[in-house]
């Protein structure tokens, strides 16, 4: 018997992972959402563009963040500390770099 020559046989591609839909939750029914809801979903929309709107406008024209106005309210603080702290720790540091520097020569 003669052997026949084994053909090259591509392996079969691996099935693609197959997974279960996700359970979509259901939306309730339009009446029973509003019954739910102390506002109608129009109204909602309504208010929220319209307070979109007032902090596009205040930040287009005031331009601050909470970055800035943390800034301007410790500025006097710090103004305040530096002015009562900031001459007697300097006077210190420069007595103890002069000692220092004198027993070094």
């Amino acid at each position: 018997m003669a052997a026949e020559p084994a053909a090259a046989a591509e392996p079969e591609p691996e099935p693609a992972p197959r997974f279960a839909p996700r359970a979509q939750p259901r939306e309730p029914e339009p009446a029973a959402a509003f019954a739910d809801r102390l506002v109608s979903p129009s109204t909602d929309e309504t208010v929220g563009a319209a307070f979109g709107s007032l902090a596009n406008t205040i930040l287009a024209t005031n331009g601050r963040t909470i970055d800035d106005l943390v800034k301007e309210m410790l500025r006097p603080m710090l103004r305040a500390w530096l002015d009562d702290n900031l001459p007697p720790l300097v006077e210190r540091l420069v007595r103890q770099e002069i000692e220092r520097v004198a027993r070094g020569r």
